[in-house]
């Protein structure tokens, strides 16, 4: 399995959106960052319930300069759902992410179990900061839905990160 480096640049990413648009973190500029939230897809009520709460504090992390993206591995059919049915607001969500791209990200990867109403295959969740040059200054992987970073607690250690200048850390993994 791929483990990201802090520090390093990461894959690059060219996906669809929901929205009828593309998604191309190469051409991403924000101010802060780039922030990434992989989710496992519409089969995942924690991912619903994770993002519905990103969606009600989005304004606060495009306030601090970050591009905020939902990412996850389900076909445009089922992206499309979770569009019309989850209450994500205006968190753009991408979607048809392979395998091969999953795993260059360091996700771990499930299958469905029987009788599930999940896809044969997709990815656990992730959660990744980019600077503006393409390259990494936080991630979370996880291999199971729960536990997911507290949003409230991401934005204060951002404002504590962009107040204080605070470095990229991990970078000698």
């Amino acid at each position: 399995m791929t483990q990201l480096i802090p520090g390093q640049t990461v894959p690059d990413l060219d996906l669809p959106l929901t929205i009828d648009a593309r998604f191309e973190l190469s051409k991403q500029q924000p101010e802060a960052f780039t922030m990434l939230v992989f989710y496992r897809g519409k089969h995942c009520p924690i991912c619903k319930k994770y993002l519905t709460e990103l969606s009600g504090k989005l304004d606060q992390f495009t306030d601090k300069g970050i591009n905020v993206f939902a990412v996850s591995m389900d076909s445009p059919e089922r992206a499309a759902v979770s569009h019309e049915e989850w209450d994500t607001g205006d968190v753009p969500l991408a979607h048809s992410l392979g395998e091969d791209k999953a795993r260059e990200w360091g996700l771990y990867i499930s299958e469905k179990r029987d009788g599930s109403e999940e896809p044969d295959m997709f990815s656990e969740p992730g959660l990744f900061l980019i600077k503006p040059d393409g390259t990494l200054h936080f991630a979370v992987v996880q291999n199971a839905p729960f536990t997911r970073p507290d949003l409230d607690d991401l934005l204060s250690g951002i404002s504590f990160t962009l107040d204080k200048d605070y470095p990229t850390r991990g970078t000698l993994t």
